[in-house]
């Protein structure tokens, strides 16, 4: 056997034992965490909405007092009217005199009102990096920085410094899962398809369609004129009550039948669902749609047995490296009236207090145009959004909006001046993970000043 070849298994072994140290870890976690959990008496909801492409946030919070003109030097043909910007008045904050982006009436009504916070300068970091550790080389940092695909991962699982296992949101369900007590389908729900974010060691994502239910075609259709199942319905049911001694075969098997039960489940909850919501949402919006279907599956949550709920919803095309002014203009105002439209949704049922809204992204964007357009940059600002959100206020720093500046580490790419750690923590320890797990969810915490910066009640 060559030396490579060894050395290829030896590796592999003592990956394998690692995964099932890993594994056994987990599990007694996992029975402790139980052991001190039982079925929640009130309801909680996390709702993300990650914007894909790396939202330009220089742009949706702007200076209106005298950095706007620094502002407008440096964003040249990217920068927006002075006049056109909404005018909001944090009670906490940096002093300066910040607008939010003409597109933003919603939010910023909403900021106004005290539902809505901004978090300042999020990104991920593996620990605090200052621009002179930047510019000399000394800082830790995340691999690959303002890549989409690394940076997308980073936000997800919230350990840029780890090979990308699970999500914090994936961790966070398998702490909390035992609140729910018993269920018959999964406390993670995406509307987006698969993510990295709601990945758990033991909590397994279930993703439904905006229409509903995503249904296995020719399953369970009504029976025929002397009362025999369509074969396809009678096939499935066979192929599902045999026995396999393949592992991988039975554990498609499994997964299945926990979808088809799941699917059973969530169409009945869903047709049962009374009285309909009347909140309309905008229409022809893959955002709007998704956002609503979160409101119909919270409004049926007694029928699904559930008291914690994490859903992941998605838009795309932030990615604005040329024409920006007008598509951001559109991709904000669909943020806008979705993020508006659901709140309102959740007040009309009576859950605005319960459920906590959220958004991610890539990262920020460059300062400093490409053209008509912004490159990739590193930290960004943030939306939380809900009834116990401590609102009208701007948590973490800003960024000062000078190139080469204190928070700069080239063209206007924003070191972040708040972990996503700091950022995810705060929203789970109101969901309901506890200070003893928080170093479980969230390995790199304890590297950074805070735990709970305080915009959750």
């Amino acid at each position: 056997m060559s030396p490579s070849r060894r050395d290829f298994l030896r590796h592999s072994a003592c990956a394998a034992v690692g995964m099932t140290s890993l594994a056994s870890t987990v599990f007694d976690l996992r029975r402790v965490a139980a052991a001190a959990c039982g079925p929640a008496a009130d309801y909680k909801a996390l709702v993300c909405v990650f914007l894909y492409g790396g939202n330009d946030a220089n742009n949706m919070v702007v200076p209106r007092d005298n950095a706007y003109t620094a502002y407008a030097a440096a964003r040249g043909p990217l920068a927006l009217p002075k006049a056109s910007l909404l005018s909001i008045n944090p009670l906490q904050g940096d002093g300066r005199l910040w607008g939010l982006h003409p597109s933003l009436p919603k939010l910023g009504s909403l900021f106004n009102q005290g539902r809505a916070a901004l978090v300042a300068n999020v990104g991920p970091l593996v620990a605090p990096v200052s621009k002179v550790a930047y510019d000399n080389g000394t800082a830790l940092l995340p691999p690959q920085l303002f890549s989409h695909s690394d940076q997308t991962l980073h936000w997800q699982t919230g350990i840029p410094d780890q090979a990308p296992r699970t999500g914090w949101g994936g961790r966070i369900a398998d702490m909390v899962e035992c609140m729910n007590g018993a269920h018959d389908i999964s406390m993670s729900i995406s509307l987006d398809g698969s993510n990295t974010f709601q990945v758990g060691n033991l909590v397994t994502q279930y993703q439904v369609s905006s229409g509903g239910t995503i249904d296995l075609d020719g399953y369970e259709l009504p029976t025929d004129s002397w009362g025999t199942n369509h074969p396809t319905s009678v096939a499935v049911r066979r192929l599902l009550a045999k026995s396999y001694g393949n592992l991988l075969q039975g554990g498609y098997r499994t997964v299945l039948q926990r979808a088809l039960d799941s699917n059973a489940l969530l169409s009945a909850a869903l047709a049962a669902e009374t009285p309909a919501i009347a909140t309309v949402f905008p229409p022809d919006s893959y955002l709007s749609d998704q956002l609503k279907m979160v409101a119909r599956l919270i409004h049926v949550r007694s029928a699904l047995g559930l008291k914690r709920q994490i859903f992941f919803c998605a838009a795309g095309g932030y990615d604005t490296h040329g024409d920006q002014l007008t598509p951001h203009a559109d991709l904000l105002g669909e943020l806008d009236g979705s993020l508006g439209a659901f709140y309102a949704a959740l007040t009309e049922i009576g859950m605005q207090n319960s459920v906590t809204t959220f958004t991610a992204s890539d990262f920020g964007r460059t300062l400093v145009p490409n053209g008509d357009g912004s490159d990739h940059g590193w930290g960004s600002h943030h939306w939380v959004l809900g009834g116990r959100v401590v609102g009208n206020r701007i948590y973490g720093g800003l960024p000062t909006l000078a190139v080469d500046g204190p928070n700069d580490s080239g063209d206007g790419r924003w070191i972040p001046t708040t972990s996503v750690d700091e950022y995810s923590a705060t929203l789970a320890k109101w969901f309901g993970v506890s200070a003893s797990d928080m170093a479980t969810v969230f390995p790199n915490l304890g590297r950074f000043a805070q735990t709970d910066m305080g915009f959750m009640l």
